[in-house]
């Protein structure tokens, strides 16, 4: 009888279980994880960045179990970014360039992160300058990784073999454009090396040749009546272009082959010692020490040489957007991301542990420790990135103190030309490949050309 009963009693609990089990009931549930996919993940080759990145994602998942990091290395490219965009592969965050968010935003590539950033309250932190270049019709689509301003590049080693230095040990760097041609040429002689590298491979070209220009009195674009035209002939363009040219065949100062060089051969040559001077940023200093070996004590940055109509900076940046197919909990997971890398606007104990072990990295792979351009307004924040800075500063500040009093001053931090701005270095691009290509080359003419070229595209997507 009590056997019996026994069996009753079991088969009642295995029941019993069979439904809980059916309704879920007392059984932990499986949650579908957030997704991550970070865009800005290092490439395989930065080898301790990569470790860095490794030990932010364990720790941010033991933070937020409920988040999957996913490393999705994704290096922006006008080329590749639309067909990844309209198969709806873009990472969740990924970076890319000032010149670009209004051209994402009105393709509708991109995710409004308004309310996003309203819940953390980093939307009234942001520098209202970059929040404009972010931002359209009062929403906001995109954050600053940071923001940089072009100064010129210094390899003091070849200026120290060249003779080049002051008696105080800072080297006798060019103050004019044509200062910039004569000191390239005593390089050239006394060393054999390269004084300049001109980027004339990709849009780069174009890119840089605006900020020499611009020193010339160039403007490329004029608003006219609600209207956008091409100024790419006018004579002070004529003159910066002559003045490219006479680098190539008066001085002979350039690389063997100014159009095999794009913004990261820039870096080469002055890492390797392939040329003395490049135009360049503070933001990518690692480029020269970190990846091509350039010992930070040879590195200096001093201001760009004044041209005839003045001496501006090129301002410019890298902003962290987001796919338009992200959803809110993943955008906000990217955020809080960024806070464990020490790039959020705010002053808590892992953005401080992020910027030092960014400053400690930057130490062990021997890039420069310096001021960043400030791409936020919060004070408690801005203090705190100082404090590190100086806690873990490994250069001579002699050799770029110019540079960044330089930048203080008002009138020197120019943006980039606002409309159609990629399409408009690829023209100037293809003028500077035919100057340096044919000495007989006819600079009016070659403009002349991509004046028409380019008003032909405003007038097919901005004044239709």
């Amino acid at each position: 009888m009590k056997k019996i009963k026994r069996c009753s009693i079991l088969r009642i609990l295995l029941v019993s279980i069979f439904i809980i089990s059916l309704l879920g009931i007392g059984y932990p549930q499986t949650t579908k994880k957030i997704v991550l996919k970070l865009g800005m993940w290092p490439e395989d080759t930065l080898v301790s960045d990569v470790e860095m990145f490794k030990k932010w994602k364990q720790k941010f998942e033991a933070k937020y179990p409920n988040v999957e990091v996913v490393p999705a290395t994704y290096k922006y490219s006008p080329d590749t970014f639309v067909p990844l965009a309209e198969a709806g592969r873009l990472p969740t965050i990924f970076e890319t360039w000032f010149t670009e968010p209004q051209k994402l935003i009105s393709q509708g590539f991109v995710k409004d992160i308004t309310n996003e950033l309203k819940k953390k309250g980093w939307d009234k932190y942001m520098n209202p300058s970059v929040k404009a270049i972010l931002s359209k019709n009062g929403r906001i689509y995109g954050i600053p990784r940071d923001a940089y301003a072009l100064g010129l590049y210094i390899n003091l080693d070849l200026f120290r073999k060249a003779g080049l230095i002051n008696p105080d040990g800072t080297p006798k760097y060019p103050k004019t454009w044509t200062e910039l041609a004569n000191i390239a040429k005593i390089i050239k002689e006394k060393t054999g090396r390269a004084g300049f590298c001109l980027l004339a491979k990709d849009n780069a070209g174009g890119w840089h040749f605006t900020q020499i220009a611009w020193d010339f009195g160039a403007k490329f674009e004029i608003q006219k009546d609600g209207k956008w035209y091409a100024n790419l002939n006018s004579p002070e363009v004529v003159a910066a272009m002559n003045f490219i040219k006479d680098l190539r065949w008066k001085y002979d100062v350039l690389t063997d082959d100014p159009t095999s060089e794009n913004w990261g051969t820039g870096f080469e040559v002055i890492g390797t010692g392939r040329a003395a001077m490049y135009l360049g940023a503070q933001d990518s200093v690692n480029q020269p020490t970190q990846v091509y070996g350039l010992p930070p004590d040879k590195l200096a940055i001093v201001p760009v040489p004044r041209g005839p109509k003045g001496q501006y900076s090129l301002m410019g940046g890298t902003p962290y957007m987001f796919s338009n197919k992200a959803t809110s909990e993943e955008v906000m997971a990217a955020l809080n991301f960024l806070e464990i890398m020490g790039k959020a606007p705010v002053v808590t104990e892992d953005s401080i542990a992020g910027m030092k072990e960014d400053a400690q990295n930057r130490v062990k792979n021997g890039v420069p420790v310096i001021p960043s351009f400030p791409a936020w307004i919060n004070k408690d924040y801005l203090e705190a990135q100082e404090k590190i800075l100086n806690e873990y500063r490994n250069v001579d500040m002699r050799f770029f103190n110019d540079y960044y009093n330089w930048l203080k001053k008002p009138g020197v931090l120019r943006p980039e030309e606002p409309v159609l701005t990629q399409d408009l270095y690829a023209e100037l691009t293809k003028v500077l490949q035919a100057v340096v290509t044919d000495r007989n080359a006819d600079v009016k003419k070659l403009l002349d050309t991509a004046n028409k070229n380019f008003q032909e595209l405003l007038d097919a997507i901005v004044n239709k």
